[in-house]
């Protein structure tokens, strides 16, 4: 019995580390970006231009939904290797509604994301009633969503799509795009589920300690699946604000995107490990991603460098990552030690009694 309370309370902990971590600053993530827009206004003069500053708004919105869908799995202790392939699913679905059959651009968004919750219910399922890896199941489901979109399309885009859908696309706040406001709208839903409510709890706590937390009573299959579920619906979103943008369904959206969705967020501070996460962090590690593609167009360097100095960056990440965990490990045998040394030196201070 006592075994049984000292997981419950290691899931509570775990659930209460998440929560403390959440809020942390993604702060190396900032003075990286702030340092390479440094560099690059000095370098380059038409980097603070209004219109690069446009491009920049553009490819962060799109970009931090990637980042958003993957580091809520990262959270979990999972990882999606079909996020692209939603995305493109995604893209010629809407497109095809649109186009083919000629339904209203509402419907037609409202039908990509509820495929995009589709697709991520059936990673959750296949994950909890087959389980195996978490990666070898969205690897091929990713397979599958490819097969899908190409088979479908002969791997034809859809260029003629309503004026109404492509003015999302061009739409202005103040001069600001207003899909980055729909992106920050996003991270503050997602701060905000992480933070205040039950699930976003429960699923931290399963990323830092799954049997801990399936001990303390967390729902772990019904966690697998809403994850994965709300990961399809950011990944459709991501996939819709791209094909407003651009104004043609691309079957190639989300072709790029595996690398960055990992990056982003753990540039940001998301763990690799699961338990916690960072999403203003992912918001600036997909500001930073942006600015070294932007970066190498300008200075006129050949885009497909961009791969190379992307990996860096991962790297990078992977090592900054590594250097939390063992921080924390040893803050948290630090902790350990002293709620050890507590009831030692309470004996040692017991009132005497009488013989």
């Amino acid at each position: 019995m006592s075994a049984e309370k000292n997981t419950v309370g290691n899931a509570k902990h775990q659930g209460a580390v998440g929560k403390t971590l959440l809020a942390r600053g993604p702060n190396s993530a900032i003075m990286a970006a702030l340092l390479l827009s440094v560099l690059l206004s000095i370098a380059t003069p038409r980097f603070l231009s209004i219109e690069n500053i446009h491009v920049l708004s553009y490819g962060i919105a799109d970009l931090a939904l990637v980042a958003f869908a993957q580091m809520v799995v990262l959270a979990a202790g999972g990882m999606n290797a079909s996020i692209g392939a939603i995305g493109g699913l995604v893209t010629v679905a809407v497109g095809g509604l649109m186009e083919g059959l000629g339904v209203p651009p509402v419907l037609a968004i409202i039908g990509g994301l509820l495929l995009g919750v589709g697709c991520g219910v059936l990673n959750g399922v296949l994950i909890v009633r087959m389980r195996l890896s978490p990666f070898i199941i969205t690897l091929a489901t990713a397979s599958i969503f490819t097969g899908l979109n190409l088979g479908l399309t002969s791997g034809q885009p859809y260029y003629h799509l309503p004026d109404s859908f492509r003015s999302l696309g061009a739409w202005n706040v103040a001069g600001v795009p207003g899909l980055l406001f729909v992106t920050l709208l996003y991270a503050v839903a997602l701060a905000f589920l992480f933070r205040s409510t039950g699930i976003g709890r429960q699923i931290l706590a399963m990323g830092g300690n799954s049997r801990a937390a399936e001990l303390a009573g967390v729902p772990i299959e019904r966690c697998l699946i809403v994850v994965n579920a709300l990961s399809g619906f950011l990944a459709a979103s991501a996939a819709i604000i791209l094909t407003a943008r651009i104004g043609a369904a691309q079957p190639s959206v989300g072709e790029d995107w595996l690398l960055s969705s990992f990056a982003a967020p753990i540039i940001g501070g998301t763990s690799l490990a699961g338990g916690y996460l960072s999403v203003p962090g992912a918001f600036v590690g997909a500001l930073l991603l942006t600015l070294v593609s932007n970066g190498l167009i300008h200075l006129q360097i050949d885009v497909f460098w961009t791969a190379f100095f992307s990996g860096l960056i991962i790297l990078a990440a992977g090592g900054v990552d590594r250097i939390r965990a063992l921080n924390s490990e040893r803050l948290d045998r630090e902790q350990r030690r002293h709620a050890l040394a507590r009831p030692v030196a309470s004996l040692g201070q017991g009132t005497p009694t009488k013989a």
